[in-house]
Parts: C-alpha cells; structure tokens; sequence
C-alpha cells in the first residue's frame, strides 16, 4: 500500500514538476488558464509514467504480439511508459509533452482487473500538490547548477533528485 499509495503519486509530482519545468511553453499554458492542472496530471501519466514497467503479467491464452506467438501461462513485461509514446495511438508528435493534446488515454493506472484502485485520489493529490507549488513558487525553476538524476529502476520512474530554485 505504501508503494502503490505514496511512492506512485510522488513520482507524479516529480515527473510533472519536471516536465513542466523543462518546457516553460507549457508551464505558461497553465499558469495563464489555457490549459488546467488536471491536463497537467493526465499528460503527464501519459507521457512521462510513475511507473514505466510493470514486470510479470502472464498470458491466460494463447496470443499473437507484433506477430510473436506467446503461449498461455507466459509471462511478459509491460511497458506502460512505452504505450504511453505510441505514435499509433497518441499521433505522430506523442514523444512531446503538449497540454493542448487531445488525450486518448493511457495506462498509467494499470488496465481491467489491475486498475489502479486509489486512480482518482492521486489524480487529485497531484492536482492539488501542483497547483499549491505553483501558486506559491510561481517563478521555480530547475537549479542550473546541479542536475536532476533518475532513480536507476526498471520499474518506477523517479527522480532521485530534482534540484530546484524557488526566487
């Protein structure tokens, strides 16, 4: 619970602060009311996953992926930050984080049987959590003398350290 409840939600907030930091574009759409912090929250999931892989989900059927056929019982590594890119399904520009994008979902929050039972409390932690750093911190921006590191993790996406400037 601890995992799924707080480590997810804060990688949320990390990746958003990040993003957002790293493309002032789009920072300005929502500081200026063009675009909400639920876009912010929703293309961030999409774009940039608290959790990248979800290792060993096995296959109850036999089936056919990018035409590899995988027996029942097989297990396989999901990559939701890969689905969340996908140029079939998010269009030509989905390696760009874009606020004004029409969202077509994503698989942040898992899919069927392993959604994500606590989705709509961290969408709105995340929400909340961004708006209040931004209304408070309004000209932060990311420290030019140290650089952000990745958590190294095949499964979560988190910033090990995101150093930042308040003004």
């Amino acid at each position: 619970m601890i995992g799924a409840g707080y480590e997810t939600t804060m990688n949320l907030i990390g990746n958003a602060v990040h993003a957002l930091l790293t493309h002032p574009d789009q920072l300005d759409l929502v500081l200026t009311g063009r675009a909400s912090w639920d876009d912010v929250v929703e293309e961030t999931l999409r774009w940039d996953a608290s959790i990248q892989f979800m290792p060993l989900r096995y296959t109850v059927e036999d089936v056919t992926l990018a035409g590899v056929r995988v027996p029942a019982g097989e297990p396989l590594l999901m990559g939701y930050g890969a689905a969340g890119r996908d140029p079939a399904r998010h269009g030509h520009d989905a390696h760009l984080f874009d606020l004004a994008r029409e969202q077509q979902g994503h698989m942040a929050f898992s899919h069927g049987p392993h959604y994500c039972l606590g989705a709509g409390l961290a969408r709105m932690e995340g929400e909340i959590a961004l708006r209040m750093l931004f209304d408070r911190f309004p000209a932060l921006h990311l420290d030019s003398d140290s650089a952000p590191e990745r958590e190294p993790s095949i499964v979560a996406n988190v910033w090990e350290s995101l150093p930042v400037r308040l003004r």
